[in-house]
């Protein structure tokens, strides 16, 4: 699986000074939690996830979560964890057969309810679990959390030689990690459990609909998550303890639930950015993200960029692109990064940019270097003078925006 492997060889070499790198279940943990990226959630019931897949009906697919929890109604679970498995036997049917290639397949992940739903499914799905590259706990808790560990760390153990490695993605979004008087403790016993299981944790995610439905909120699509005062500072406590350069944890961000609605406040999106690149066609591209209201989302992945945040929960798939054009590393932050670790052997301690606009230093600034560089493995890096807007025009013309 490749980002963007839907361009063509000529529109790749006019964006990308690097190409994203391929990647599959079996590559190193550090590269896969960069790579988990927007991942888009589906239904287990949805009976066609295998026929979109081979079909590539939905354009930028790279990461899936098949849901077995809040998408599924509880009279539906049967039903749904037997769709699961029919699901993986036709992509296994098609792998065989060739009408799929193994570089074709996305991750793959499955959200739980429960260590016993857990339990039941590597049994369930025991000869088709090296299509999965892990699950995803829901409502994680460092008591309940460990029988999930448990479980993976058993299999991880008893697996076959040559098969990867099956990962967990813990969600944080019950009541005991956003009130504050109970916070820390929570946050600091996950931490602790998941320090213990370090070589099984893709990445730590964060469940801001739960958290805001504690209190009755729901953000509007004005605003981002990081205006709602309440889950700002509990998203603030998470990456002041799981994003610490020393832990190695990748934190993912909350999901953005609006795909269209009214607007009250003014555009998000500045014109420059789209009419630079683009001309008059960059206002009309830029002009249909405004009426479908991903200007809000495009907002809120900056501010996730911002505080460390790498990854997205998607709900909608007119949402993969503008998540993933926005994690491409732009050619100024590339040679940044590369000049500062280039020059990491104690000779230098400050510089100026190749850009002539900023002082790059050298210890200060090597841990984000360190982080551009794993994100441009992954997304790539942009040539000079271009942004994420040159990766939406794609989408515009085929009418992929619709």
């Amino acid at each position: 699986m490749r980002y963007f492997d839907y361009l063509t060889p000529e529109q790749e070499s006019d964006i990308f000074h690097h190409r994203p790198s391929e990647f599959s279940n079996r590559d190193d943990k550090e590269l896969l939690a960069y790579a988990v990226g927007a991942a888009l959630y589906m239904p287990a019931t949805r009976p066609t996830i295998a026929e979109d897949i081979v079909n590539r009906k939905i354009k930028g697919l790279v990461s899936l979560v098949i849901d077995l929890e809040d998408a599924v109604g509880d009279n539906q679970l049967y039903a749904a964890e037997n769709n699961l498995r029919a699901t993986l036997d036709k992509l296994q049917n098609d792998l065989d057969c060739g009408r799929l290639q193994h570089k074709e397949l996305p991750l793959i992940f499955i959200r739980v309810r429960s260590a016993a739903q857990l339990r039941k499914l590597l049994l369930l799905l025991e000869d088709r679990l090296e299509l999965v590259t892990g699950f995803a706990f829901p409502k994680f808790t460092a008591p309940e959390g460990e029988a999930y560990f448990q479980l993976l760390e058993q299999f991880n153990r008893g697996k076959a030689e040559g098969a990867p490695k099956l990962y967990g993605m813990p969600i944080l979004e019950t009541p005991d990690v956003i009130y504050r008087e109970s916070r820390w403790s929570a946050l600091q016993n996950i931490h602790a459990l998941l320090t213990q299981y370090k070589s099984y944790v893709l990445n730590v995610r964060i469940g801001a609909t739960d958290f805001s439905s504690i209190f009755g909120l729901r953000r509007n699509p004005d605003m981002t998550i990081y205006d709602i005062g309440v889950i700002r500072d509990c998203v603030t406590d998470i990456l002041n303890l799981f994003g610490r350069e020393d832990n190695g944890f990748v934190v993912s961000g909350p999901v953005w639930e609006y795909f269209k609605s009214d607007r009250v406040l003014k555009p998000q999106l500045r014109m420059t950015p789209f009419q630079e690149m683009m001309g008059k066609d960059g206002l009309r591209l830029r002009m249909s993200y405004l009426n479908r209201y991903v200007d809000g989302l495009i907002r809120e992945v900056a501010y996730d960029k911002e505080n460390g945040i790498i990854g997205k929960t998607i709900i909608h798939p007119s949402h993969l692109q503008p998540v993933q054009s926005m994690y491409v590393v732009t050619h100024e932050e590339y040679i940044d990064a590369a000049s500062i670790i280039a020059n990491n052997q104690g000779e230098l301690g400050v510089m100026r940019s190749e850009y002539a606009n900023k002082m790059n230093e050298i210890k200060p600034h090597l841990n984000w270097s360190r982080r551009i560089m794993n994100r441009s493995k992954i997304f790539g890096v942009l040539h000079e003078k271009h942004n994420f807007t040159c990766l939406l025009a794609d989408a515009q013309r085929e009418g992929a925006l619709v």
